[in-house]
């Protein structure tokens, strides 16, 4: 089977990548959108959960392909911040913003504040090529920290430290490490366990 990824997130592409490449049969073959001839397509996130905007990335690229369809979205929930940024992480400083700005704006955000506690929180969307949908989610709590750490990972990377992490933060951990502990794994397990089992 033809699995198509709905990333231009080339971290992301390289996360999803890594880990279905590692766990599935040879029967599947994982495609980009570079590898399926969409390369620089823009899908317009307008949902207002993580599921939503999953899903009509996933249902996009499903349309344009007609192959089997997986998408993700993934979002920053921060307690002292009503769980903010959260479906709106990537875009937390502005529709432009870069991982950089979005970063400071979080940590100028809870200057001050004692409550450090988050979670990520990643939902993916797969659609067969029947055009059936299915949902996964996974998630890892945490704290933000003070100050950015370490220079692996993206996105809010530097500044969270997941409970499982001896004190590291995601961007101080290896690419192997945080393969196993991340929301976007947890997820990813949960589909490959079904993906294996069709």
């Amino acid at each position: 089977m033809k699995i198509v990824l709905a990333t231009n997130n080339q971290h992301k592409r390289e996360e999803l990548v890594a880990v279905l490449q590692r766990e599935l049969p040879d029967a599947f073959e994982i495609q980009t959108l570079e590898e399926a001839g969409l390369s620089g397509i823009e899908i317009e996130e307008t949902g207002t959960t993580l599921e939503e905007n999953a899903l009509i990335k996933a249902r996009a690229i499903h349309a344009l392909t007609g192959s089997a369809t997986l998408a993700d979205d993934t979002g920053l929930e921060v307690v002292a911040l009503n769980g903010d940024p959260g479906v709106f992480s990537a875009r937390y400083a502005g529709p432009r913003a870069s991982y950089f700005d979005n970063v400071n704006k979080l940590l100028f955000s809870l200057t001050g504040e004692a409550d450090r506690r988050a979670r990520f929180r990643t939902v993916i969307a797969f659609i067969d090529q029947q055009g059936s949908e299915h949902l996964f989610s996974g998630e890892v709590s945490g704290l933000i920290t003070l100050e950015a750490l370490g220079s692996n990972g993206f996105g809010y990377d530097p500044v969270f430290e997941p409970l499982e992490s001896e004190g590291r933060t995601f961007a101080e951990l290896a690419s192997e490490e945080k393969n196993q502990i991340s929301h976007r794994a947890r997820a990813l397990k949960e589909a490959v366990q079904f993906l294996k089992a069709k």
